[in-house]
């Protein structure tokens, strides 16, 4: 790499990005191109010789940006949000320019120290229970996603069962979670082999908020139990994907604790949340968990990918994870004087993340960071707000944290139960490229999920969008707007 070169181009490269983020809002939110559109305007191999810069950052303006969904759009409301900031965006530059494989505490010290360090700040800002410290026999580590996340403690819970009671005995392996609970439990029990007819998929309702009932894992697990099947592993979510539902973790873990099953807590998008004072309760009852995890790239402005875990008992992810090599060992290994994170993960190579997480934390600080949390639930709040001035919508669930669950209301005189309405209504305004809303179904109904998440987000965003989720509405129902 020539560094007189690197300056040229990364000056190029900022400029390029910065005017992309002040432009952004000219773009339409959703993607409006065809499959396969992209296939029509690149060469079918790649170049024999080097092109200039200039135009491949022409191409990807013509070419390429067309075909992205801007996730970080003020009116990108889908989903939960994925955050970019200054300090992530200046941290990834650092972790590319870097570039380490920082698999042990050997190939560089400092990523490995320095990630023990951040995730026990945030560890205190979540106000964790000290087993989840690096000072104990527990820690924290980065992962890239919520579904690695999973996919570590669950090969950790069920190698620590079947140490028990035999490996033989995976088949007997039961694990439990709601029906809100996120896809990826699901793929990581196909991944550790847990037979498909033992996961438990409990049935969640509106009575509860669509929270787990603690009797209803208790009868399951009773029932499990005298057939001669093994529960091992509970997973409960603190902010669902549908309706950013909270289980009861207090009674969930005084259950898992009698049973000795593995807890896990799967706060990815809401435990951001508790690191407001005021939010802390959510997580109430943490102290039961073996392992809890968190995105910070999710609502806490650190570019994607970066997934917090900590677990009370490291030992578990090192007996299940570890590998040891030959041409991997080292002194400070090989005497246990240090932490290799290759042995808490599935992959051996890993990126600096805690670079960018340090990043943030430091040039926005803690107060800020709430605050940026608290000004998304209010705008949230605001739209829920509008949203009960319009007799042609409902809410259908509680707002929690920044998310509003709505629909709008078919006519009482009409065939449609409202499904087929508001999927036309969902297509109508993501059609516009003006804003960007997913869906949802909870109790057989399809409904429309607005979360506001996007670092560039303002009152006058959310404003909008209503103003356009209403234009839809009456186009459809052929009405004009209720007055004020």
């Amino acid at each position: 790499m020539d560094a007189e070169q690197l300056r040229e181009y990364g000056h190029q490269m900022v400029d390029f990005i910065a005017d992309y983020y002040k432009n952004i809002e000219s773009f339409p939110v959703l993607s409006q191109v065809k499959p396969e559109y992209l296939c029509e305007l690149l060469p079918d191999s790649a170049p024999n010789y080097p092109e200039k810069l200039e135009n491949v950052l022409d191409d990807i303006r013509r070419k390429i940006i067309p075909g992205l969904t801007h996730w970080q759009s003020p009116g990108y409301f889908a989903y939960y949000p994925c955050n970019s900031s200054t300090a992530g965006f200046l941290g990834e530059m650092l972790i590319s320019g870097f570039n380490i494989l920082g698999f042990s505490w050997i190939t560089s010290p400092a990523a490995t120290e320095l990630e023990v360090i951040v995730l026990d700040w945030v560890a205190k800002m979540l106000k964790l229970p000290q087993h989840f410290f690096s000072s104990g026999q527990g820690g924290g580590v980065i992962q890239g996603t919520s579904s690695e996340a999973i996919l570590v403690v669950l090969l950790a819970a069920r190698d620590k069962v079947l140490r028990r009671i035999g490996k033989n005995s995976i088949g007997k392996l039961v694990v439990y979670a709601s029906d809100q609970t996120h896809s990826s439990l699901q793929k990581a029990c196909q991944i550790a082999g847990i037979h498909p007819e033992n996961y438990r998929v409990l049935k969640t309702d509106s009575s509860a908020n669509y929270s787990l009932d603690p009797k209803v894992l208790s009868e399951k697990i009773s029932n499990d139990m005298s057939i001669g099947l093994q529960p091992f592993f509970l997973c409960a979510t603190v902010g669902t994907t549908s309706s950013a539902a909270v289980d009861p973790l207090c009674s969930l873990g005084k259950i898992s604790k009698v049973y000795d099953m593995w807890f896990h807590v799967d706060a990815a998008y809401a435990g951001n949340a508790c690191i407001c004072p005021e939010y802390r309760r959510y997580i109430d009852g943490v102290e039961e968990a073996d392992s809890f995890g968190m995105n910070v790239h999710k609502w806490m402005l650190t570019n994607f990918d970066c997934c917090l875990l900590w677990v009370k008992d490291s030992g578990a992810l090192i007996k299940s994870l570890s590998t040891n090599p030959d041409y991997l060992k080292n002194k400070a290994s090989q005497e246990n004087q240090v932490v290799d994170f290759k042995d808490w993960q599935i992959p051996l190579g890993r990126r600096f993340r805690s670079l960018k997480l340090w990043m943030v934390l430091r040039l926005y600080g803690v107060e800020k960071l709430q605050n940026y949390v608290r000004n998304h639930i209010r705008l949230a709040r605001l739209f829920l707000g509008l949203i009960d001035s319009d007799p042609r919508f409902e809410v259908v669930a509680p707002q929690m944290f920044s998310l509003v669950c709505f629909r709008l209301l078919p006519p009482p005189d009409g065939q449609d139960d409202g499904n087929k309405l508001n999927d036309d209504l969902l297509h109508a305004v993501n059609g516009t490229g003006r804003m960007f809303i997913s869906h949802t179904v909870l109790s057989g109904k399809f409904m429309l999920r607005l979360v506001v998440g996007a670092p560039l987000t303002e009152e006058r965003h959310v404003e909008e969008a209503w103003k356009l989720i209403q234009d839809q509405a009456s186009v459809l129902l052929g009405t004009r707007l209720p007055s004020p």
